[in-house]
């Protein structure tokens, strides 16, 4: 269901996440809402080197990934740094730890948003999504992004308005932004992803 077009650096891990109800019906846990701090003990760590590695990444096409469009695990770490971050949802908290502490980018969309064909590849001129309620537009021309019948909808840097998850969505598709440069890196953030998942009642299918 998924196709990803050729790429040199690119190593993306999808799963589907089907959850036993509404998210808005199962709030995250304090457990799970204890490791959205830089110091919580987790099993992977960010560092200086992945997240030049995955700048690299995103540079490939001819994005520039700084500033407002620097790639969200940079933007999560300022957040919790700045004492910024909090509770969004279930399916957002657990993608948003994985994130924080692994360092790679990670995009969850509701499934039931998605039409298909569903495809992994790079923004072409003029091609540009709302990334959130307020109307705000990101400019996605080689950007690493998630393709479906309707364009462009989601990335490593923000995940589109139109797909985003909601109060009623019981199934998501999660995607790590990973590097060949650490491959190790982002097979240790998909298991620890399911993992904690799992946790909470929810089922994980690979894709």
């Amino acid at each position: 269901m998924l196709i990803i077009d050729p790429h040199p650096l690119l190593d993306v891990r999808a799963f589907v996440t089907v959850f036993p109800q509404p998210i808005a019906q199962s709030p995250s846990s304090r457990e799970l809402l204890t490791l959205l701090a830089l110091d919580a003990a987790a099993p992977l760590h960010s560092d200086d080197k992945i997240r030049e590695q995955i700048r690299e990444l995103l540079r490939h096409g001819g994005f520039k990934p700084a500033g407002r469009s620097k790639p969200a695990s940079e933007y999560l770490i300022k957040a919790v740094h700045d004492k910024a971050l909090s509770s969004i949802n279930l399916a957002v908290d657990a993608c948003n730890v994985v994130s924080l502490h692994s360092g790679l980018p990670i995009s969850v969309v509701d499934m039931d948003l998605l039409q298909e064909p569903v495809r992994v590849g790079i923004g072409e001129e003029g091609s540009s999504y709302v990334f959130n309620a307020s109307g705000q537009v990101l400019d996605v021309k080689g950007l690493l992004c998630l393709f479906d019948a309707g364009g462009p909808c989601g990335s490593a840097v923000k995940d589109s308005q139109r797909t985003k998850t909601r109060p009623e969505t019981v199934r998501t598709l999660s995607l790590i932004w990973g590097t060949k440069r650490d491959p190790e890196r982002t097979k240790a953030a998909e298991k620890w992803y399911r993992e904690l998942l799992g946790q909470t009642g929810a089922r994980t299918e690979s894709v």
